[in-house]
């Protein structure tokens, strides 16, 4: 009998333990994930997908008269910039310029992918030539002070900073104030912006990623918070256009407008939509590589703007 209300106990505990733990996991876990994850899924960046010279890549592929065949510039960047950098490669550099083993570049090949944290520490240290990125983050510009690198910014594009939510969000345009209260915790309730009565939980990035460096910007210093049941709410994410282009058409997410603009090519464009932000071809002053400043009069030419207009991105001319 003592032995029967033992393995009793065992198993109360255990079916209590597995409880919580799905609970957990269906409250916290599931919701963050499909609020957020596959969001982005879709569009997700693989290297092996827009590689440059491979017929079935996904990149803008264009012929150029421009030519670099000797002591090509090593190209690295943002994640999200991927194909516009690799399309640049595919349009004027030499085949056997750009090695991929199948899951990574070659240390020797002249077209790279570390994202942004890792394309500006590149540029800094001397790996990379150009950089393709946002904006730097704070800890960013203080890497290269501290190793001595004059970095010079040319936009070479623009690209708009968006936000979304579920296709099911009653919610179709936010003000900036209303964005930015949702973020500081001034508004935790959908219904207070204009939405049904469900708690909201609006969601980050890693810090140092180019989105994440854009909200802090876009937030002006203001600190951000939320409440401890965010994970129950409907979620608000942000992201750059780039990402979310093409998968709003497919159901499940939908952008914003913003001060009741939306993020579309012509609201860029004309500057009316309020959150666009340019990108940039990124090199150290002090590099002697004589064709960083000719590839980059390439980019702004109107071939390269091509490229770039071609790429999902808003070129500057």
């Amino acid at each position: 009998m003592k032995l029967f209300k033992q393995i009793l106990i065992l198993i109360l505990v255990f079916s209590l333990f597995v409880s919580v733990n799905l609970g957990f996991y269906w409250t916290f876990t599931v919701r963050c994930g499909n609020n957020f994850g596959t969001a982005s899924s879709p569009k997700a960046i693989r290297a092996d997908q827009y590689l440059p010279f491979d017929e079935d890549s996904f990149i803008y592929k264009t012929e150029s008269d421009f030519k670099i065949t000797e002591d090509m510039p090593v190209l690295d960047g943002a994640t999200a910039l991927l194909p516009v950098y690799s399309a640049i490669a595919n349009a004027v550099y030499p085949e056997d310029s750009c090695k991929f083993d199948g899951t990574a570049f070659a240390e020797d090949s002249a077209v790279q992918y570390r994202n942004t944290v890792g394309a500006y520490k590149a540029v800094v240290d001397g790996t990379a030539d150009i950089v393709f990125c946002a904006g730097p983050s704070e800890s960013q510009r203080k890497y290269a002070e501290d190793n001595g690198a004059e970095l010079v910014f040319v936009p070479i594009g623009y690209e708009a900073f968006v936000f979304f939510v579920n296709a099911d969000n009653p919610v179709d345009s936010l003000t900036v104030e209303q964005i930015q209260g949702i973020y500081t915790g001034k508004y935790t309730n959908w219904s207070e912006v204009g939405g049904t009565s469900r708690i909201i939980n609006p969601l980050q990035r890693p810090e140092g990623s180019g989105s994440q460096t854009m909200m802090l910007k876009f937030m002006k210093g203001q600190e951000m918070d939320s409440s401890l049941f965010a994970p129950f709410g409907g979620a608000i994410g942000f992201s750059f256009r780039f990402y979310l282009d093409g998968i709003v058409d497919n159901g499940g997410v939908k952008m914003l407008s913003v001060n009741g603009v939306y993020p579309d090519a012509d609201n860029i464009r004309n500057g009316t939509y309020p959150i666009v932000s340019n990108f940039y071809a990124v090199y150290r002053a002090d590099n002697n590589n004589e064709n960083i400043k000719p590839l980059i009069d390439y980019i702004l030419s109107p071939e390269g703007q091509e490229i770039i207009n071609n790429s999902g991105y808003v070129g500057v001319s």
